[in-house]
């Protein structure tokens, strides 16, 4: 507890030296990154305890992995967080501000994207709510499975969208709304390429973020 605290703290710090999010807030909107810099203490640890269980899933069910994709990566604070340099970090950006500041701290990270990054390279792929942003979703899904290594698991986290997680969502300040679909949606969509193999959630009692991980058929 105390670790990932100090880890908080020092990326907190840096994130507002560097990202005027006050000021740029609708601009990093769907980022995360207001949600990691956000003035309530709790909204804030939410969002990184979110990025700690994704990692202990991923260690958890394919320890020893050599290779990581991070889908949709923002600014790459997942990237913070894996073995390094026991992992190679690769990640697909679209948004230039964000992936310029994830090279600016992560320099042996490499970007990719979904035409670039390999099929069958990847023991870890995350897609860390990013899917719910995308209508073509499904077929998104389709192309990251191509990508997993014979032993390779897909990560997957979202919101749940019930009404526990859009009050939260108020009250934190956020008032767009950029999804498009859900994460139940999205688990549906990886049942058609994957199995389920493990699945979590971040705070017990409270629903706002589904997480699961998947894998290959044994017959694949």
């Amino acid at each position: 507890m105390l670790g990932h605290l100090s880890h908080i703290k020092a990326r907190r710090a840096d994130l507002l030296r560097h990202i005027d999010v006050q000021n740029a807030f609708e601009e990093w909107e769907e980022t995360c990154v207001p949600s990691y810099c956000h003035s309530n203490l709790l909204a804030a640890y939410i969002s990184w305890l979110r990025l700690f269980r994704v990692v202990y899933l991923a260690q958890k069910n394919h320890p020893g992995a050599r290779t990581a994709l991070d889908f949709g990566s923002s600014v790459g604070e997942l990237g913070h967080l894996l073995p390094n340099p026991a992992v190679a970090y690769h990640f697909v950006e679209q948004e230039e501000r964000a992936a310029a500041y994830l090279l600016s701290r992560l320099p042996k990270a490499t970007q990719q994207t979904l035409d670039t990054a390999v099929d069958g390279a990847y023991d870890w792929i995350f897609a860390i709510d990013s899917l719910e942003h995308n209508d073509d979703y499904a077929k998104l899904i389709g192309r990251l499975a191509a990508k997993l290594s014979p032993q390779g698991i897909l990560i997957l986290s979202g919101p749940t969208e019930n009404h526990l997680y859009r009050l939260g969502r108020a009250v934190a300040g956020y008032h767009t709304h950029h999804h498009v679909t859900t994460i139940y949606e999205i688990e549906k969509a990886a049942a058609r390429h994957l199995t389920k193999r493990d699945s979590a959630t971040i705070m017990p009692g409270a629903a706002l973020f589904r997480l699961s991980v998947w894998a290959r058929s044994p017959s694949a």
